[in-house]
């Protein structure tokens, strides 16, 4: 034991062989984690039901960037009791895999979003992003209403699929080609929706911000909300193993 202590300290009294070792260490450790991903075509499990974003989803998720909705409501659940209990199963990177940039966030003012599909009405969200301490007395959130009166520009939602494409989201021509109709049949309650839900399974349709007469950036991004956390279905889904 005093012989390989001896050494220990020959290492540490000797700043150069010190520092040599350190970086043949992190080296190592490096390339053993590095080198397999290369041999990897993607890191990312693919997790059945994901899809890309409808236009008016992504439409609403433009809208929730422009307006830094991120830097108070994260889209990540951690693997911790406290938060799958409060907000549900935890987050799978397959969930984030369309999404440029990724809406993990960094902090919590308000709760986490990556579950909230599905769990209030529209006319809920509508009210909330209106009004906030009207439905949350306590919500330091700013209101939003201004977005029911701004309507969404439909004619650029084809490029915005485009640009998309060209960071490895799987856009298909028709998806691209039928963007713009597709964007006004999800938010109008008379449409019909078949061909919309065949290219987008779950997709929610109908009116989001309560006026069917316009669309709007309102019914862009309660579309978006309402999607969250609704394509994965975990009653499927071991933990351990992966589907059942």
């Amino acid at each position: 034991m005093a012989s390989i202590l001896d050494k220990h300290q020959i290492l540490e009294k000797n700043a150069t062989l010190l520092l040599v070792g350190s970086l043949l260490v992190v080296s190592i450790g490096g390339i053993v984690e590095i080198a397999p991903l290369f041999y990897l075509q993607n890191t990312i499990e693919k997790v059945e039901g994901m899809r890309p974003y409808t236009p008016l989803e992504l439409a609403g998720r433009n809208v929730y960037i422009r307006e830094g909705c991120y830097l108070c409501h994260s889209q990540m659940i951690r693997p911790f009791r406290d938060e799958v209990e409060r907000y549900g199963h935890y987050s799978l990177a397959a969930e984030s895999m369309y999404d440029h940039p990724f809406q993990w966030g960094s902090k919590r003012t308000g709760p986490d979003l990556a579950r909230v599909g599905g769990r209030y009405s529209n006319e809920w969200h509508v009210q909330h992003l209106s009004d906030p301490r009207a439905v949350v007395p306590e919500s330091i959130m700013p209101s939003y209403a201004f977005l029911k009166e701004r309507e969404v520009t439909v004619k650029d939602v084809g490029m915005d699929l485009k640009a998309n494409v060209d960071v490895g989201v799987p856009y298909s021509d028709d998806m691209i080609a039928s963007a713009e109709a597709d964007m006004k049949m999800q938010a109008d309650p008379n449409a019909d929706t078949t061909a919309l839900l065949a290219r987008y399974p779950k997709a929610k349709v109908g009116d989001f911000d309560g006026d069917p007469s316009k669309l709007t950036e309102m019914d862009a991004l309660v579309a978006y909300l309402q999607m969250l956390g609704t394509l994965v279905d975990f009653s499927t889904y071991d933990d351990a193993t992966g589907y059942r």
